[in-house]
């Protein structure tokens, strides 16, 4: 300390009884330094956990998640096993602020506004049901027929793109009208579980049911096929984040 002195031919401390205080200088000098390592520590501990941050937060719906997202995910971890993948689900509207995300995947008519989005797929929407089912009741050559099926149905979610049977019938052009569903759910991974099952005709949504019809547990019914304006959506929540882990998952995504 007196060698700092000497060089700033100033007086920094006041020698007192067993020890010392800060003259005004020294005051001045102790902010200047105390600002100085505090700027120095919130960027070092920014940069650190930009280096060792190697999560990524996924917000989606259950649809996507099960019947899309998940059946890939072996491919991510392989090409980057030190990412570590946290996905969140839910059957509502993804809530795009929330500060936890990294990554929404969404469904909607149009990229959402004023939000930077990639689109991921489309696709056509047609009845799906089970092998058995369709053995049962025989070829299903026409909209009477079809709608006199056991239906499935997902609960009201037409504001959100998901069709109903009406919806379905009336995009159609058919005069037609559905039977009653004997089964209705709130959630569509339910719902394709009970087409597996052989418990009805649900509407099947291209691409992420694909995988299953190619698999052949389940039948689609694609004369009766609608080309959908919806599609998934993946949106960056904070654009500006440069995370490694978010740059590989969002390359991944738009690669698959």
């Amino acid at each position: 300390m007196r060698g700092l002195e000497r060089q700033l031919e100033l007086q920094l401390f006041k020698r007192v009884y067993r020890g010392v205080a800060l003259t005004d200088a020294g005051k001045h000098l102790y902010n200047a330094v105390e600002s100085g390592f505090t700027l120095m520590a919130n960027c070092l501990e920014n940069l650190q956990k930009t280096r060792t941050r190697l999560y990524i937060n996924v917000a989606t719906d259950f649809a996507f998640a099960a019947f899309w997202l998940l059946p890939r995910l072996p491919r991510f971890r392989a090409l980057h096993p030190e990412v570590e993948v946290r996905i969140v689900s839910s059957q509502d509207q993804l809530d795009h602020t929330t500060k936890d995300t990294d990554i929404s995947i969404v469904f909607a008519k149009g990229k959402p506004h004023n939000l930077t989005s990639h689109i991921l797929c489309k696709g056509d929407v047609f009845p799906i049901c089970s092998p058995a089912l369709l053995e049962q009741y025989g070829p299903i050559e026409s909209h009477k027929k079809l709608a006199a099926l056991p239906l499935l149905k997902l609960g009201d979610y037409t504001s959100q793109g998901w069709l109903d049977w009406r919806g379905f019938f009336s995009q159609r052009r058919s005069l037609v009208k559905p039977s009653e569903p004997v089964l209705t759910f709130n959630n569509y991974t339910l719902l394709v579980q009970a087409a597996i099952a052989g418990q009805g005709v649900g509407l099947g949504w291209g691409n992420l049911v694909d995988d299953l019809v190619d698999s052949g547990v389940l039948t689609a019914l694609r004369s009766f096929s609608l080309s959908s304006e919806w599609g998934y959506y993946l949106v960056e929540v904070n654009a500006k984040d440069t995370l490694p882990a978010k740059r590989k998952f969002v390359d991944w995504l738009l690669t698959e």
